[in-house]
């Protein structure tokens, strides 16, 4: 005897039975029928919602392995082959009809000034040594003449190598008799940061600006003295780099005040891997933050080290800052704003750096296929970073002018679009990720319109941390927290000196020669960068 499905629709006995049980059974049979319908239709919608997931998971997975290929592999410039193509419509006319409406228009001429060619130095600069050298003619090949002159033909650039060389401190002393007793008096000594240190402040600068300025671990300096003719350890050099942490505290402290005391400061935080701190591994992220901003005519970036990212980092940092702080979307800078009551405006860098991974990740199309999404949103950005271009030498009052009449209206429709497009675009990837956080960060986004001074982006915080994140790849971590606090001082010194304009090297050296000095707060005042008097030669481009 077969077995009988517990599924199966059960045939009953119809033999025997009336019209109207016939009815009922008929109907009863037909009711499991469509019972049996909705549950096998049920099974294959959960069977296609599968699947559709099963498609779109295999979709995201794809894309994030060409984005981590990406990473990987390709150039990390930002630039985007088909960015130029993107404004002009109507080459792309015919493969984007349907996307005309969507794309900002092109700029215009004026708004966008042309890139001056960078003309080639001619000569070499007034400030370096100069030592003239004659060629002269021999008595026999000038014998007759009725004068002699000499014209310069030609300039060479040398190079003078490196050289240690030992200072000799011979101390006089005079030797008073006075009732009977000798009584000596010695000549005073120089003040050093280090005390009795063998380290001249020329060699502590050389040694700061060569690890923390140009990248140079410092075992390589060490093989580079010991070429010199002395071996200086690694671990005496490090040794004095943080001992000199507590001598340059002071002066840290005055820029942390003066910085604090402006109404416009940029903010972010990188990643430093420190071997011993205490209560963390040592693979575990440990933190550089850096603040840049000041009052006008002192601006300062200063960089602090600690183990957290915490919301409590900032809410020290920025203790007595009232103002407006710049930063991008990490939710740690939530607290200080909170607490200090501070107006926060978000980066557009940020926001346009998803959307050019997205771009980068996106499949391989044809080039004359339609533009991506994230293409699209690049070209509401281009637009809005071409304005700010065109308007970088004008002052706040016309800076801010031109973004009331000219992004805030680019600004709206690009929102416009966002909220139209964000639901089209599948959740997980990145372009939709893009999408999202434009749109939840959109309130900070548009604060760089309400004033004439304020940056479309966080590039200036990002800029500082830049040589930082460069020195990292070389000497690659921090041994103790000592060693990690004393590294954000010498990058604080190196990137203020750079943002007024100074040569790190002279700067440093300059503090180093005064400081031990400084024992009022007038002295101390006049070591900042923007107080310190140094030769022009000792001057350089201001950055931006």
């Amino acid at each position: 005897m077969k077995s009988t499905p517990d599924n199966a629709l059960k045939t009953p006995d119809l033999n025997g039975l009336s019209t109207a049980e016939m009815v009922a059974v008929i109907s009863d049979l037909q009711q499991q029928l469509a019972e049996k319908e909705d549950i096998l239709q049920s099974q294959l919608k959960q069977q296609d919602e599968t699947l559709r997931r099963r498609d779109n998971y295999i979709v995201i997975l794809e894309e994030l392995l060409r984005h981590k290929k990406i990473q990987q592999f390709a150039a990390s410039s930002e630039k985007q082959p088909n960015q130029i193509l993107l404004f002009d419509e109507a080459e792309l006319e015919v493969e984007i009809d349907e996307l005309r409406d969507e794309l900002p228009g092109d700029v215009e001429e004026a708004d966008a000034p042309r890139r001056s060619r960078k003309r080639r130095q001619r000569g070499f600069s007034d400030t370096l040594l100069r030592e003239r050298i004659e060629l002269t003619l021999s008595d026999e090949e000038k014998a007759g003449a009725t004068k002699t002159f000499f014209t310069k033909v030609k300039e060479e650039l040398e190079y003078i190598p490196a050289q240690l060389k030992v200072l000799e401190y011979w101390q006089e002393k005079a030797v008073f008799e006075q009732n009977g007793e000798e009584h000596i008096v010695a000549a005073a000594r120089p003040a050093r940061p280090l005390g009795k240190c063998i380290a001249t402040p020329s060699l502590l600068a050389y040694l700061i600006t060569s690890k923390y300025a140009d990248g140079l671990p410092l075992y390589r300096q060490e093989q580079m003295f010991k070429r010199l003719g002395h071996e200086v350890s690694r671990t005496s050099m490090a040794h004095w780099i943080i001992r000199l942490n507590d001598v340059f505290q002071p002066l840290i402290n005055l820029m942390r005040e003066t910085q604090n005391s402006g109404d416009y400061l940029q903010a972010d935080e990188t990643r430093i891997q420190v071997l011993k701190d205490d209560g963390k591994t040592a693979q575990s992220d440990k933190w550089m933050w850096v603040t840049r901003g000041g009052p006008p005519g002192k601006p300062s970036v200063l960089f602090e080290y600690d183990p957290s990212r915490g919301g409590k980092v900032p809410v020290r940092l920025l203790d007595d800052f009232q103002g407006i702080l710049q930063a991008d979307g990490y939710s740690g800078y939530g607290q200080v704003c909170a607490t200090n009551k501070l107006t926060r405006i978000g980066c557009w860098d940020h926001a346009r750096r998803k959307y050019v991974e997205a771009a980068r990740a996106a499949p391989v199309k044809g080039k004359k296929g339609p533009p991506s999404k994230a293409d699209v949103a690049l070209s509401h950005i281009r637009k809005l970073y071409a304005i700010e271009k065109a308007a970088r030498d004008l002052s706040d009052a016309e800076r801010y002018r031109v973004r009331q009449e000219k992004s805030l209206p680019l600004l709206n429709a690009f929102k416009a679009w966002l909220e139209k497009n964000a639901p089209k675009v599948m959740k997980g990837l990145l372009t939709r990720k893009a999408m999202d956080y434009t749109l939840n960060q959109w309130d900070y986004l548009v604060g760089y319109c309400e004033r004439g001074d304020l940056k479309i982006s966080n590039a200036g915080a990002e800029n500082a941390i830049r040589p930082f994140a460069l020195g990292r790849k070389a000497w690659l971590f921090a041994d103790t927290p000592q060693g990690a606090k004393a590294s954000a001082t010498c990058y604080s010194l190196i990137e203020t000196a750079k943002a007024n304009g100074l040569e790190p090297s002279a700067y440093i050296h300059h503090v180093l020669e005064h400081i031990a000095e400084a024992d009022t707060l007038e002295k101390l005042e006049a070591l900042l960068p923007w107080n310190a008097e140094l030769p022009a030669s000792k001057k350089v481009a201001q950055y931006d």
